[in-house]
């Protein structure tokens, strides 16, 4: 069993290497927001400035916000890196504290112009966070803990954005008091965030030695080139922020599309940012259930299909809606052809909840330490420039005559378009979901022991062979990538057999029959164990025809002669029987569901044996012993292993 140090991701709320953190990111959000949507509000609704036309003043005070990110990321990457990260969330506290006491000035005098400098100052400030938040958590965080902890940050990301709209807007409609209220407001928030960073736990410097290079532009350009280093990251950084592309299409929209399409008042709109805002915060929360407390990149294509399901749906749901009067959050909801809109809207987003969070924790683990800052600058660089082009492409649209549905409709297409883009590009994020599929939708799929599955460096996995589907199964217990040596007929089987080439396994065939493919097997395989992967052994050389396990061959000890790296014994329990094993008089996939929906197996993993003890007599011991426990047919004699 796991030896976790919490059952689930809400007990780190009371652990302090995550709750400091959280409640001082939470309370900067949320100071931002508030901020923001108060000062919009005020130069829309309240003040008379000539300079500054309402209807371009959330334009301009977005602009301002993410200008920051453009100009300053590539430098707060290399601070991240550079210097105790707790250190700097300290420092950026402070700062807020200051840029909230020249707000507050511009509050209480209605001076416009320093308020828009406090608007770019806040920018800098969340440039400067952003990338020391995201490399917190994998100092403070193992494995099993990512998905969890990121779920919460972006959960509680999105409920801070909400509250700081909703209070800001409350706040600044007070008659005659509204904008000192905010100013009192802000300014607590920022003292309130600097005491909780105080509580911060020490985080290391990862690159102490790092030269700062003040040049945005050369460094933002090695940023991204050290991030494309590692295709899996890269391609990940570029998912994150189409993900930002799609979600800021919907969120600038929301305003004109409850006036324009659902007839609604500013209400409607607020109604239109909460449930969106929910739906985020569920679909992170739900991630670390979903991944069984892993970082389960199969969520990725589950939120992608979702994400492009309701967008496309949101099209329909509007379509048709007859014209009204302008209505209040009461009058909506009693329409019954608004709930489906609703829910379009919070099932879009829980799935990009799903979406988002395993890609943001799989940067965090397969990034390299030394340089996993400056690649989530590179990322906020990326973020902004995605989210600049969908207010580009998204204007463009409705200017040639787009209706605001038919641009959901445009967005979640592309978004389809998109995202199978990215899975060929990078086919660990298919064969995932497919593992994921089949552990969960299948099969009930129970693991146990796969904390001794390591998540770093080489070594070599030794499994029993009961079907045709057992790399599946092995990958979705697995929290890294495994390649597998699989007997070469394997891969004649359509569909399976192009699953296995997508995921790079290996094929061997009997030396006698095939010396060429027996040895390029071998040589793949150090090379595998070279570059510090997992590698998968079935070492009795074919799926049993009778559920008992088989002899153990020797190749394995053949790889361990120049390679001494740790064994894992691994046992699939259960599986014997099911569609996909030989139980049909040796042939497999003839009766489909013979045992019904959702059928019971397992997988059992083993502590490591060093290479020096392993011997065939013990892994097959080992496997033996797990097998038993998940009550399977007893092992045959180990004599006669062959080469």
């Amino acid at each position: 069993m796991s030896h976790d140090p919490h059952p689930n991701q809400f007990a780190l709320l009371g652990q302090r290497r995550f709750a400091p953190f959280f409640w001082t990111q939470f309370l900067g959000a949320a100071n931002d927001n508030l901020f923001k949507f108060a000062f919009t509000v005020l130069v829309t609704y309240q003040l008379r400035v000539q300079w500054l036309e309402p209807a371009m003043a959330g334009l301009v005070i977005g602009a301002l916000f993410i200008l920051p990110f453009l100009l300053f990321s590539a430098t707060s990457g290399q601070l991240a890196d550079k210097y105790d990260k707790a250190v700097l969330i300290r420092f950026v506290k402070w700062l807020e504290i200051a840029i909230m006491v020249v707000a507050a000035w511009g509050f209480y005098t209605t001076s416009v112009a320093a308020l828009l400098g406090c608007v770019f100052l806040l920018g800098l400030h969340s440039t400067l966070f952003g990338p020391v938040k995201f490399a917190y958590l994998p100092q403070h965080l193992n494995e099993r803990e990512l998905t969890g902890g990121n779920g919460m940050v972006e959960m509680g990301t999105f409920v801070a954005i909400l509250l700081g709209n909703v209070v800001g807007g409350l706040l600044i409609a007070v008659p005659q008091a509204g904008a000192q209220y905010v100013a009192l407001t802000c300014l607590a928030l920022a003292v309130l965030g600097r005491a909780t960073s105080q509580f911060v736990p020490a985080s290391p410097a990862t690159d102490a030695q790092l030269r700062i290079n003040w040049n945005p532009v050369t460094e933002t350009w090695r940023n991204l080139r050290l991030a494309h280093g590692n295709t899996v990251v890269f391609r990940s950084l570029l998912g994150i922020s189409w993900m930002w592309f799609f979600g800021a299409v919907f969120l600038s929209q929301f305003p004109s599309f409850a006036k324009e399409v659902l007839h609604g008042n500013e209400q409607v709109a607020s109604l239109l940012l909460v449930v969106f805002s929910v739906g985020i915060g569920i679909g992170s929360l739900l991630c670390e259930t979903l991944s069984r407390r892993h970082v389960e990149i199969g969520l990725v294509p589950l939120g992608a299909i979702g994400m492009s399901v309701f967008a496309i749906d949101l099209y329909f749901a509007s379509r048709g809606l007859p014209a009204a009067a302008t209505m209040g959050v009461r009058e909506f909801v009693s329409q019954a052809g608004h709930w489906r809109v609703m829910a379009d809207l919070a099932l879009l987003s829980l799935f990009a909840g799903l979406y988002s969070v395993p890609m943001y924790a799989l940067i965090q683990l397969r990034a390299q330490p030394s340089h996993r800052a400056r690649i989530i600058a590179a990322n906020n660089i990326l973020n902004a420039l995605f989210m600049i082009a969908s207010s580009v492409i998204a204007g463009l649209l409705l200017k040639a005559g787009f209706s605001i549905p038919q641009v959901f409709l445009a967005v979640g297409i592309a978004n389809a378009v998109v995202a199978f883009y990215i899975f060929m590009l990078v086919p660990e994020y298919l064969l995932r979901f497919v593992a994921f599929i089949a552990s969960r939708c299948v099969y009930r799929f129970k693991v146990r022991g796969d904390e001794h599955i390591p998540v770093e460096g080489p070594a070599i996995l030794v499994c029993n062979h009961v079907s045709f589907v057992d790399a599946v199964l092995l990958m979705a217990a697995s929290p890294r990538p495994i390649r597998f040596i699989m007997d070469h007929k394997i891969f004649r089987i359509p569909v399976l057999g192009a699953m296995f080439r997508l995921a790079k396994a290996i094929p061997i065939a009997p030396q006698k029959d095939d010396p060429q493919t027996y040895e390029r097997a071998f040589a793949e395989a150090r090379r595998v164990l070279d570059e510090g992967e997992l590698l998968c052994i079935f070492p009795e050389g074919a799926i049993t025809r009778d559920g008992r396990l088989q002899p153990f061959r020797g190749g394995i000890m053949k790889i361990l002669e120049t390679h001494p790296v740790p064994v894992v014994p691994i046992a699939l329990q259960n599986l014997w029987g099911s569609f996909f094993s030989r139980v049909e008089e040796g042939q497999a996939m003839v009766r489909p569901f013979r045992r019904g929906f959702f059928s019971r197996v397992g997988l059992a993993a083993g502590a490591p044996v060093a290479a020096p003890e392993v011997t065939l007599e013990t892994l097959q011991q080992r496997v033996a012993e797990l097998l038993a426990d998940g009550g399977a047919p007893p092992a045959q004699s180990p004599q006669g292993a062959g080469a």
